[in-house]
């Protein structure tokens, strides 16, 4: 089987540098804190911010990602992805269909959607999704979504019948990201528990180490 042409989505913590959460910290100080702390993945989400400005901090979000051997996905802007040069998109259930999002993207780069269940993954994957995201998985405060919690049973589930990779949503944060990562995710998506934590740089590391850790407990658990 040939491989992609755009990058691989990188597995673990897949963190949110959103403008709603703290929107008094400008979008490329809070992008470089998670840099610093070692992220592989941010996924810019810019709701409040206008148009101007939101191409400005893609434009140099983009850029840190680049320096620090990260990707950096846009929430829903494709245009702002193109313009930026991003790694692509996460589109969710009002944004623009992954149809036209990879029409416009091409195959360079990703895609992702969300989705509530495994049916909706295979959909996904039929209209050129590269992964999607599952949830919520817990309660949350970010975002308000009208879908009920799945818990981590409910989730496990959709990821095992998944054709494509799953990041947890809705929820994550270092006391539970454990969980999700044994439960068989691909990734985990966190926003306000890195983005309101003193010391972003050192919860992206402690975020880091307890994925790692879910993944190795639940691959000892199957052991035989």
């Amino acid at each position: 089987m040939n491989a992609p042409d755009h990058p691989l989505l990188p597995r673990g913590p897949y963190l949110l540098c959103d403008d709603t959460v703290r929107p008094e910290l400008p979008l490329g100080e809070k992008a470089a804190r998670l840099l610093a702390g070692g992220a592989r993945i941010l996924q810019l989400r810019m709701k409040r911010t206008p148009p101007r400005d939101a191409l400005a901090a893609a434009r140099e979000v983009v850029a840190a990602c680049r320096r620090a051997g990260a990707l950096c996905l846009l929430n829903d802007r494709v245009d702002l992805a193109l313009l930026a040069g991003a790694d692509g998109v996460h589109v969710g259930d009002e944004d623009l269909p992954p149809e036209a999002a990879r029409e416009l993207l091409g195959a360079r780069r990703l895609v992702g959607v969300t989705v509530r269940d495994a049916a909706g993954a295979r959909v996904a994957k039929e209209a050129g999704a590269d992964y999607v995201g599952v949830g919520p998985v817990f309660g949350t405060t970010t975002k308000q979504v009208a879908a009920p919690v799945l818990g981590v049973g409910g989730f496990a589930a959709v990821v095992r019948d998944s054709p494509l990779p799953v990041v947890g949503i809705g929820g994550v944060g270092l006391a539970n990201i454990a969980q999700v990562a044994a439960a068989g995710a691909h990734g985990a998506a966190v926003a306000s528990d890195v983005l309101l934590a003193e010391d972003m740089a050192e919860r992206v590391r402690r975020l880091l180490a307890a994925f790692d850790m879910g993944v190795r407990g639940a691959s000892l658990a199957g052991s035989p």
